[in-house]
């Protein structure tokens, strides 16, 4: 899924117009449309503190925002950074092998959930 899409469904799950969207985090409605149709002109996704304020508003995973906008959320950069053999191990493993490693892991997002990421 990509970012844009995914700040419209929340904020139209909560019944929200772009413009009262964009009021309550305090930026221009016009900025926001560029950000939900990836059209900003430097890049498509807008700066980690507008992020957060997305996230706030929206009742949002913060950590998911950030994933879909490219970057890595600070507390998941600090654990490949203290076991980075496990994160090489991880990202050579296929799809088949990392689902069984999270269902063992125990109840977590199924993998239908994980795409719409």
């Amino acid at each position: 899924m990509r970012f844009g899409k995914r700040i419209r469904e929340l904020h139209l799950r909560m019944g929200w117009r772009l413009r009262a969207l964009a009021e309550r985090i305090g930026v221009g409605h016009t900025h926001l449309s560029r950000i939900e149709n990836k059209r900003l002109n430097y890049g498509e996704c807008p700066p980690v503190s507008v992020i957060h304020r997305l996230a706030e508003a929206l009742d949002a995973d913060e950590d998911e925002l950030l994933l879909l906008s490219k970057r890595i959320p600070e507390a998941a950069k600090k654990r490949v950074l203290e076991r980075p053999d496990a994160f090489r191990t991880f990202a050579g493993c296929d799809d088949a092998t990392l689902d069984k490693l999270l269902n063992e892991l125990g109840p977590r997002q199924s993998r239908n959930e994980r795409a719409a990421w």
